[in-house]
C-alpha cells in the first residue's frame, strides 16, 4: 500500500516524531507501523489506541452539542510526550486511526496536529 507507507513516512518527518502507525480501531489491528512504540510493542499500542477511540466515541461525555458532529482527534499528554490519534474519515466505514507518538521536548503539538490532519486527508484521497 504505497499510500499507507507514504503516510507513515511523512508522519515520521513531523519534528519530534518517535513512532507512527495506522490502526483499525474496530479490531485493534495495526495496519502499518514505523519507528518506536511505547514499551517497544506496536501490537499493544494499537490495541490501546483502539480502546481509547472506542471509549471516546461511546461515552456521552464526549458528545457534542452540534448535531452529527464527528470526533476528529484525541491527544494524550504524558510528562515525556504526546500521543496524537487522528481519525481517518472516509465515505464508507471510517475504521482507521493515524497514531503518532511525539517527543514532548522536540515536538510541537499544534504543528503535529495540523500535519496529521493533512496526512489523514491525503490518505483518504490516495
Amino acid at each position: 500500500m504505497p499510500g499507507v507507507e507514504n503516510c507513515l513516512q511523512e508522519a515520521m518527518a513531523i519534528p519530534g516524531a518517535i513512532g507512527a502507525s495506522i490502526v483499525d480501531y474496530t479490531t485493534g489491528f495495526p495496519v502499518a507501523t514505523t519507528g518506536a512504540a511505547p514499551n517497544e510493542d506496536h501490537e499493544a499500542a494499537a490495541a490501546g489506541t483502539a480502546d481509547v477511540v472506542q471509549a471516546a466515541q461511546s461515552r456521552s461525555l464526549f458528545v457534542s452539542a452540534v448535531p452529527h458532529d464527528l470526533l476528529e482527534d484525541l491527544i494524550i499528554t504524558t510528562a515525556g510526550g504526546y500521543h496524537l490519534l487522528r481519525l481517518v474519515q472516509t465515505d464508507f466505514d471510517s475504521r482507521l486511526v493515524l497514531y503518532v507518538w511525539l517527543d514532548r521536548i522536540r515536538g510541537n503539538l499544534a504543528v503535529a496536529r495540523r500535519r496529521m490532519q493533512t496526512l489523514a486527508d491525503e490518505l483518504v484521497a490516495t
